[in-house]
């Protein structure tokens, strides 16, 4: 007699569950990518560490998208059934986005360390431009426009310097950027500017020499005033006997036009009335001739061509006058010497001294090397 069908049917589930367990103990589950997961991690955050995603963007952003792919691929395979998982692609996005985050540090490193020794060089090059303006043109009178660049130009700077010190290379080379063309425009104008302007020294070094001339051939005393170094020089027999500084107009540069145009003219001139009482508000002044003869040959010339307005009038009352000292040009078309200067100078001149106003008595190249 056959055993019976409940028995066949224990015999075989047992069967199956032994097979079972031999295949559970035997056929391997794939193991999850956590080393390779752990590692590509770890490569992205030294990356960004070394500011990757600055100085090298590229990679970096390569990097991080083949990590995404990796993480997303491991919860794919995680949803499948744990012997049908595969992670061999999520392995290989994994050590993709490693290596691409190893070279991001890399050419990040090398890129900053390239960037810091340009700026170090760019902010060596500013030093050198806002020296040459100081130099220069720090009493030179300036559109307000260019005078705001270069103080916007100063700003940048030292915005750029604290950003390199704080190794925020990419905002210190925007800043540096910026101050250097503003600086450099600057410079590039005021240069052309002031070599305009020495075009008229062949001009300038023929008055100087022939006040020189007559004070030695006279035995008198005579003035020179070099607008360029602000100086106010006195003469006599053809020697300089004293020297002092001396404070002009705030738009000195160039000759009088017009009245009102702020500017201290330049030509030769004799003094023609000392003022020591309460007619001057400055202590002690002394009248010079202009308008003379020439200027006001000038002023018409200048009217009947076009280049000044017919309502325009011609200067007057230009004076040697006290109150200087103050350190910066103020005057409207004047020359200022502080009162114990002025009271010097009244020792030495009088009536039908000889006043010779000049843009410089040296060319340009000896001028900026005084």
């Amino acid at each position: 007699m056959g055993k019976p069908w409940w028995h066949i049917l224990l015999l075989s589930g047992i069967t199956l569950l032994i097979s079972l367990t031999v295949f559970l103990l035997f056929w391997p589950i794939p193991p999850p990518p956590v080393s390779e997961m752990k590692y590509a991690r770890e490569t992205l955050i030294m990356a960004r560490r070394n500011n990757a995603d600055i100085y090298s963007q590229d990679y970096y952003r390569e990097a991080l998208n083949y990590y995404d792919s990796a993480m997303s691929g491991w919860r794919d395979e995680n949803k499948r059934f744990i012997y049908k998982r595969n992670y061999d692609k999520v392995v290989t996005y994994a050590g993709l986005s490693s290596k691409k985050a190893l070279l991001a540090s890399e050419i990040s490193l090398n890129n900053s360390a390239n960037l810091s020794m340009k700026l170090v060089l760019d902010l060596k090059e500013i030093d050198d431009l806002i020296g040459m303006l100081n130099d220069r043109f720090y009493n030179y009178p300036l559109k307000s426009e260019i005078r705001n660049n270069i103080s916007t130009g100063k700003m940048l700077a030292a915005e750029a310097r604290v950003a390199f010190n704080e190794k925020k290379y990419m905002v210190a080379d925007e800043a540096v950027r910026k101050s250097k063309h503003l600086l450099a425009s600057s410079y590039d104008y005021a240069d052309t500017h002031l070599r305009d302007y020495f075009k008229s020294y062949p001009q300038w070094k023929e008055w100087i020499d022939s006040t020189i001339a007559v004070s030695s051939e006279n035995k008198e005393y005579s003035v020179i005033i070099d607008k360029f170094s602000h100086r106010f020089i006195i003469y006599l027999d053809g020697e300089k006997i004293s020297e002092f500084k001396a404070e002009l107009s705030e738009n000195w540069i160039g000759d009088k036009r017009r009245r009102g145009d702020k500017k201290t003219p330049e030509g030769m001139y004799r003094i023609i009335k000392i003022i020591e009482d309460d007619s001057t508000g400055y202590h002690k002044a002394l009248l010079l001739d202009y308008p003379n003869a020439e200027d006001t040959v000038n002023f018409r010339h200048e009217i009947r061509m076009g280049t000044l307005s017919p309502s325009s009038m011609i200067g007057e009352k230009i004076e040697i006058h006290g109150e200087g000292g103050r350190g910066a040009d103020w005057t409207s078309g004047c020359i200022a010497l502080r009162n114990r200067d002025i009271d010097s100078v009244f020792k030495y001149v009088g009536i039908g001294t000889p006043v010779t106003i000049v843009g410089s008595m040296y060319n340009l190249r000896e001028a900026l090397n005084r």
